[in-house]
């Protein structure tokens, strides 16, 4: 007689496949194990349906120097970006994930170095991982090196040196960065509380230095912002020298710091010497002297296409100066003069410079002192001028 094996389980099928059980077990496999196990090849041997559900389920707790060769970007970089920051806007990084987290992750490590408590190697040791991916590097944070305890000395052994406030050295970085473009750095404590000093929210003349030099030793840079550093005079000065021939940057953002006139001067000569091609400086102090320099360049036509000057204090004797240098300039195509203190008394000069001008497609002159009759004289002349193409004269104060 045959005899008939009938299985307790319930649940069992004979018509359940193994091969198809098998297969996910395998993949199962690869995710807990992919740290130790996964290799460059990879996702060639796996099919499409096969390869996401591997990357849908791999840790976002992988360190970097294996998912950054092995993963290609899509669907695990987003669940990395989403798990670790709230905002995530794809579109700020090329539509990148990966070069997303890459960036912002690395941001973050220099944010949080501290000279003299750090390792240099904690930075350097991820740049390898993030070299190709790392396009802008946005640091919005430095901290200074930590105080010493203070303890009692005698007077006559004090000594009038300040410690070291230097910051975070970039030369560490940027020349090893081969795709990097854009550098936005702000040299300043975002919450330091009650421990607030002015020292700790402003760049030192060894940052200026070091950043300067680490700019230059960087092959691509194309952008660097440095806004809200309480960068002055002396600062400005030191970096325009160390960036006079650096011959790749094209744009330059020092807003809302401390320049002042002879700040504006240094500015002015780098506008001749460099390729600059956008100049953002709104929210200082240049004033009719520093603001007469730039209209001395624009006059000997640099290459510079944007110009934002607003909140400077140029008043009617700089705005003359740069309506003036525009009769002659041929290349500047937007001018922001807003909030400058401009009267009407500078409504003749800019007349004739829109009359003149062929290039200039932007002018924006809100929060000025033109009265009704300067405002209508620049409307009649916007209207019988057809190469201008924009002119803004909103929130105009009255004198």
């Amino acid at each position: 007689m045959s005899r008939r094996i009938i299985a307790e389980d319930t649940d069992w099928l004979v018509q359940v496949t193994d091969p198809l059980r098998l297969s996910h077990k395998c993949l199962q496999c690869i995710v807990e194990n992919f740290e130790v196990a996964a290799d460059e090849q990879i996702f060639t041997k796996v099919t499409p349906f096969q390869k996401r559900y591997i990357l849908e389920r791999l840790s976002v707790s992988l360190p970097l120097h294996v998912t950054s060769k092995l993963v290609p970007d899509g669907v695990y970089w987003e669940k990395c970006c989403k798990h670790r920051w709230y905002v995530c806007d794809v579109t700020d990084y090329d539509n990148s994930w990966k070069q997303m987290y890459i960036e912002r992750h690395l941001g973050s490590v220099i944010e949080l170095f501290i000279p003299g408590v750090t390792e240099p190697k904690t930075v350097l040791e991820i740049i390898p991982f993030c070299d190709n991916f790392v396009k802008k590097l946005s640091v919005s944070q430095l901290l200074p090196p930590l105080k010493e305890p203070q303890v009692e000395v005698n007077v006559e052994e004090l000594s009038l040196d300040e410690p070291c406030m230097d910051h975070f050295d970039f030369g560490l970085v940027l020349d090893k960065l081969t795709n990097l473009e854009e550098l936005h750095v702000v040299y300043r404590i975002k919450q330091c509380g009650l421990n607030f000093e002015r020292k700790m929210q402003e760049m030192t003349d060894g940052d200026c230095i070091s950043l300067a030099n680490a700019v230059k030793s960087s092959k691509t840079l194309k952008v660097l912002r440095l806004p809200v550093s309480c960068i002055n005079d002396e600062k400005c000065c030191m970096l325009m020298y160390h960036l006079m021939d650096f011959p790749i940057l094209r744009e330059l953002d020092l807003s809302h710091n401390m320049i002042g006139k002879i700040g504006g001067c240094a500015i002015a000569k780098l506008l001749i010497r460099s390729k600059l091609e956008v100049l953002k400086m709104y929210n200082n102090r240049i004033g009719d002297v520093g603001s007469s320099a730039i209209a001395e360049a624009l006059s000997k036509n640099p290459p510079l296409s944007s110009l934002d000057l607003r909140m400077n204090e140029v008043g009617d004797k700089g705005g003359e100066a740069i309506f003036k240098a525009l009769q002659k300039n041929n290349v500047l195509l937007r001018l922001h003069m807003g909030s400058n203190g401009l009267t009407s008394a500078t409504v003749p000069v800019l007349s004739d410079m829109l009359k003149k001008n062929e290039t200039l497609s932007s002018l924006d002159l809100s929060g000025n002192k033109l009265d009704e009759g300067g405002i209508l004289g620049l409307k009649t002349t916007m209207f019988r001028n057809k190469i201008q193409k924009e002119l803004e004269l909103a929130g105009q104060r009255k004198e």
